[in-house]
């Protein structure tokens, strides 16, 4: 009978480690950076993070304005989403109707 485990991440982020990720924290923002260490508890430290600013007129929607941060840690309860930067594309909303923005 093995006993209880200790906490594990839900997310194996070590493949990640030393490459550039997107972060998206809770309350709408996003951070790019290098990830140079994380915990069992989602806390993560990136380097050379970038803060991308939201629209004030539509805070749901991330302009093209970069505010840069340095070394960022961010706590791993605020963590809403990590994906890698490379590897992946914007594409057009299959769902927006005619005539309305995405």
């Amino acid at each position: 009978m093995s006993g209880p485990r200790g906490k594990e991440s839900a997310l194996d982020l070590a493949k990640f480690v030393d490459k550039s990720i997107r972060v998206k924290l809770a309350g709408g923002r996003e951070v790019v950076g290098v990830l140079k260490g994380y915990d069992q508890l989602m806390n993560l430290v990136l380097d050379e993070a970038v803060e991308h600013l939201r629209d004030p007129e539509d805070p749901l929607r991330v302009t093209d304005q970069t505010r840069p941060m340095g070394l960022l840690v961010c706590r791993g309860t605020s963590v809403m989403l990590v994906v890698p930067t490379t590897g992946t594309e914007e594409i057009a909303n299959p769902f927006a109707q005619e005539g309305m923005e995405a």
